[in-house]
């Protein structure tokens, strides 16, 4: 009868060390599977991102351009700025030397 006791004690020990491993065979499968899951998402985040990357790089060359671009124009503007003051003073000047000649001829023909 021990021995019985002892051969069951024994049969049931490896009955639960058994389901322990496959348990422990299942969780090992599962977290595998999830492994791989995730590094395919890893993956395709950093294509992702690499993709983002190209196009932020392309959009702060535009923004050089443009900025460029702008720098240009400033100058441009305020060069036409210049001359339209230089031409107002022209003007100015040329009105005030009619009005001298005007003024000039009246004397001339009416006081003399």
């Amino acid at each position: 009868m021990a021995n019985y006791d002892w051969e069951d004690h024994n049969r049931r020990t490896v009955l639960e060390g058994r389901a322990v491993l496959e348990r422990t065979s299942a969780s090992l499968a599962r977290s595998n599977i999830v492994a791989i899951e995730t590094e395919q998402i890893g993956t395709e985040i950093v294509s992702e991102l690499g993709e983002q990357r190209e196009s932020l790089l392309r959009s702060q060359r535009g923004l050089q351009n443009t900025n460029e671009g702008l720098s240009k124009s400033r100058a441009v503007l305020k060069a036409m700025q210049k001359n339209v003051l230089y031409n107002k003073l022209t003007l100015i000047l040329i009105i005030i030397l009619e009005v001298f000649i005007l003024g000039g001829l009246v004397f001339i023909k009416f006081i003399k």
